[in-house]
């Protein structure tokens, strides 16, 4: 058996695959309904043969970090992704974080690579490949491309090509279920052609957002996913199923977004341009939460932290207000790409969100009321595995997903 060492921990390479699938936007709540509905048969058999669990998430729980977590077995203050947005701490501009630049650990992909394993990441949106694929060699051992740009996939930079031909699928609207499907269609294939030590299929929460657990549109998904991870297990991996988040409703009795504009806010108490409102769910991809989550960074031009911190908690649905230093230490963030403050959102219901200037927010592209996440109250996701456990880190996280397969099975 061999060891491979990453950030910190060994993983112990099993003799068969380990496939991670991150489900994303997962609440557990969605996969019990389907599974007490009947439409997951597959799901109940791999869960009576293994385990049904619950983890936590990092935060915020968002996607990028929480993929960074999982990809890397560590938390944002190792790996330096801590959104999907940022202020530059070198510039002082707000920037996107998609860039490889950003990404401070290995991931756990190259460090198997490297020891000689074959590895394989399918995402559905572009905006995590070029992270999760950073430090692999192209060289017949590594693929990496996501659904959303599967029709440019190339050997040399992807490591596979002519994907939409060997998934059998076109290449799919990125605002679709069918995004997630070529996830999994794809992986059921690659599995099987090319049997990779690890693989890791990394979903789109389109379906998350628009639709509550139990309903009909959620419903159709997880009945579609039950068929590929029925496929999955057949092969023969060790199979671990996690989310990099749960997905809450966030609205009002009318359907309107529960939204504090803290921008606004902070102008009005403080002054315009004396502090700056970054929310980091904030991606190219925001029809279907307007960017509004229940996360967000402060900084201060002006007010001091107490001063500022004092305002803020006095809002209503504001759960937590930390200053930097404590925030880094309660939540394992990455110091340098945190604000003066960190803001946690959610109040009695769960409900409430942030976001920056009412102006600022384009949501004519919400055709269903508001569901989103990023705050403590989605941080419960599922952790599920094909196979008996046993040793598990305690307390367990969805970034502890590639170590248990490795190294908590049941002989």
């Amino acid at each position: 058996m061999i060891t491979v060492s990453n950030n910190g921990r060994d993983y112990h390479w099993p003799k068969r695959p380990v496939v991670v699938i991150c489900c994303d936007g997962s609440e557990p709540e969605y996969m019990e309904r389907a599974m007490g509905d009947g439409l997951m048969p597959h799901l109940k058999r791999i869960i009576a043969k293994g385990e049904n669990l619950r983890g936590l998430s990092a935060m915020p729980s968002f996607t990028n970090p929480n993929n960074m977590s999982i990809a890397t077995g560590s938390l944002p203050k190792v790996h330096g992704i801590g959104g999907n947005y940022l202020i530059d701490p070198a510039t002082g501009l707000e920037t996107m974080m998609n860039d490889p630049k950003w990404l401070m650990a290995e991931t756990i992909f190259a460090s198997f690579q490297k020891a000689g394993a074959k590895v394989c990441v399918v995402t559905a949106k572009d905006k995590l490949r070029l992270l999760l694929g950073k430090g692999l060699k192209f060289d017949g051992t590594a693929i990496c491309f996501s659904a959303e740009k599967a029709d440019l996939a190339t050997l040399k930079e992807n490591g596979i090509q002519d994907v939409p031909k060997f998934v059998g699928k076109p290449v799919p609207e990125v605002y679709s279920a069918d995004l997630s499907e070529f996830v999994f269609a794809a992986g059921v294939k690659l599995l099987k052609r090319d049997a990779p030590d690890l693989m890791y299929l990394s979903t789109t929460d389109y379906v998350q957002h628009k639709f509550a657990p139990g309903s009909a549109g959620a419903n159709s998904f997880y009945k579609m996913m039950d068929g590929y991870i029925g496929g999955l297990d057949e092969v023969g991996c060790i199979l671990i199923i996690v989310a990099d988040h749960g997905m809450k409703d966030k609205h009002n009795a009318d359907g309107t977004p529960d939204v504090i504009y803290l921008q606004d806010a902070l102008d009005k108490q403080f002054g315009v341009g004396k502090t700056r409102v970054i929310l980091p769910i904030t991606d190219p991809y925001v029809v279907h939460h307007g960017a509004l989550g229940s996360f967000a960074q402060i900084y201060l031009y002006g007010p001091s932290v107490d001063e500022a911190a004092q305002f803020i908690s006095a809002q209503e649905g504001i759960d937590v207000v930390l200053p930097r230093n404590e925030a880094v230490k309660t939540y394992g963030l990455y110091t340098e790409r945190c604000g003066d403050l960190i803001v946690i959102s959610g109040g009695a219901k769960h409900s409430k969100v942030i976001g920056t200037s009412a102006a600022k927010h384009d949501l004519s592209g919400l055709d269903a009321p508001l569901r989103s996440h990023g705050g403590l109250s989605e941080q419960v996701i599922p952790f599920i595995s094909n196979v008996k456990l046993k040793s598990l880190p305690n307390p367990l996280h969805n970034w502890d997903a590639f170590y248990v397969g490795c190294n908590c099975v049941e002989a």
